[in-house]
C-alpha cells in the first residue's frame, strides 16, 4: 500500500481549489489502495477569519499556529511514499519545509498548482508583502519535485523550465454526484432569463469589467436578471442584481437557477494561468457559457458549439442578446457543454491521469 501525505493550505471541504484539484479524488485513491493523510496549514477557525476584514491578532495567532504545526507535519511525512504539496507548504517565507522534505528526508514531492502563483495580480502590493510572500520559491519547489501537477498548459510551460516531470492535470468536476442538473428539481417556469456569475471576492473585479454591458442588457431586455453567487456582495450599478451568498452545500443547486453563465477576464499574464473553473461549472450544469478567450478558456468553450467567446463589449452584448432571445440555442449549447465536460474535464475522465502522479 502506498502512502501519501497531503500538505495543503486550507482545511478540508472548504477551498474550491483543493476540492476540485484533489479532494474529490480521495475515493479514487482509496479504491486503488493508496492511503492518504491530510495536513492543513489552517484549521476551520483560521480559514473563517482569513478573508475577514480586521481581526489582525486572530490572523496572526492562526499563522503562528500553522507554522508550529507545519514543523510537526514535516516529520510526519517521514512515513509517506509521496508528499503532495498544493501551492505551497507555508504562505510566507522561503521554501524551507519543501527543501527539508526533498533534500533531507528525500521524499518524492508532487507539487500541484492551478494559478500563476509565481506572480500576483495585486498591482498595489507593497514591497514588504512581496518579500514576505517570497513567490520566487515556486521555481525552486518545481526543481525539487518528483512530479509537478499543473492545471493548464500555460502553467505547464512555466514548470517545464525547472522540471522534466510535468503533468497536465486539469481542474475537474464531479459530473455525477454534484454538478449534475438531473439531481436537482427542474427549474420552474419564469418570465425572467437569468445571467449568472459565480466566484470569490478576489475575482469580482473581473465581473465589474462588463458592468456597462450588463447595464445595456437590462435596459434592452426587461425580462433579464443578473445573479451573483459569491462570498461577498458585489458593487454593481445594476437594477436587477440578485446576490446569493456562496455556500458549499448549495453551490450546484444555486447554479441550477441561472440560464447563462458568464466568465469575463482581462488578458494578462496572471489570468493566463486561470484554469477555466467557472466555465466548467456552468457547462457541467448544462448552462451555456460566455467567456473571454483568455488562457485555457478557448480550449474549454468551443465557440458557437458549447458557448461563446467574447472580447469586446459589442461581442459580449451580441452573444448575450442571442442567448436571451433564443431558448433552444441555450438548451443546445448547454447540452453540448455538459457532454464536453464529461468527456474531458470530469473526475471520471481524469482519474487515471491523477493516479499517474503516484507511480
Amino acid at each position: 500500500m502506498k502512502r501519501v501525505a497531503f500538505l495543503v493550505p486550507y482545511p478540508l471541504d472548504e477551498s474550491p481549489s483543493q476540492r476540485f484539484r484533489f479532494e474529490q479524488y480521495f475515493s479514487v485513491l482509496r479504491n486503488h489502495e493508496i492511503h492518504y493523510t491530510v495536513y492543513p496549514f489552517l484549521n476551520e477557525k483560521g480559514w473563517s477569519v482569513l478573508y475577514a476584514r480586521g481581526k489582525f491578532m486572530q490572523k496572526l495567532w492562526h499563522l503562528v499556529r500553522g507554522f508550529v504545526l507545519r514543523i510537526l507535519h514535516v516529520f510526519y511525512t517521514g512515513r509517506a511514499d509521496f508528499v503532495f504539496i498544493h501551492r505551497e507548504a507555508a504562505p510566507l517565507g522561503p521554501p524551507i519545509f519543501e527543501w527539508v522534505i526533498a533534500k533531507l528526508f528525500r521524499k518524492k514531492i508532487i507539487y500541484d498548482f492551478d494559478d500563476a502563483i509565481w506572480m500576483t495580480d495585486n498591482v498595489q502590493e507593497s514591497t514588504f508583502t512581496r518579500f514576505l510572500r517570497h513567490r520566487s520559491k515556486v521555481s525552486s519547489i518545481c526543481k525539487w519535485s518528483y512530479r509537478v501537477s499543473c492545471g493548464n498548459t500555460y502553467l505547464c510551460t512555466y514548470a517545464k523550465h525547472f522540471s522534466e516531470n510535468v503533468v497536465l492535470n486539469p481542474t475537474t468536476i464531479d459530473t455525477e454526484a454534484i454538478h449534475n442538473p438531473t439531481g436537482y428539481p427542474a427549474k420552474p417556469a419564469s418570465q425572467f432569463v437569468e445571467i449568472g456569475w459565480t466566484g470569490s471576492h478576489s475575482t469580482l473585479k473581473y465581473l465589474k469589467s462588463i458592468e456597462n454591458v450588463l447595464r445595456n442588457i437590462e435596459e434592452k431586455f426587461k425580462n433579464v436578471k443578473v445573479i451573483v453567487i459569491a462570498n461577498r456582495e458585489p458593487d454593481l450599478g445594476l437594477h436587477s442584481v440578485e446576490f446569493i451568498p456562496w455556500q458549499k452545500k448549495t453551490e450546484a443547486e444555486d447554479l441550477h437557477k441561472i440560464d447563462i453563465g458568464i466568465m469575463p477576464l482581462p488578458d494578462d499574464e496572471w489570468t493566463k494561468g486561470k484554469c477555466g473553473f467557472k466555465a466548467l461549472q456552468y457547462m457541467a450544469m448544462g448552462i451555456p457559457a460566455v467567456a473571454s478567450p483568455v488562457g485555457v478558456n478557448p480550449l474549454i468553450v468551443d465557440h458557437e458549439k458549447t458557448g461563446f467567446l467574447a472580447t469586446t463589449d459589442e461581442e459580449w452584448f451580441h452573444y448575450l442578446s442571442e442567448l436571451i432571445t433564443n431558448p433552444q440555442l441555450r438548451k443546445n449549447l448547454g447540452a453540448s457543454g455538459r457532454e464536453k465536460v464529461i468527456q474531458h474535464y470530469s473526475v471520471i475522465s481524469n482519474a487515471s491521469n491523477f493516479l499517474s502522479l503516484f507511480k
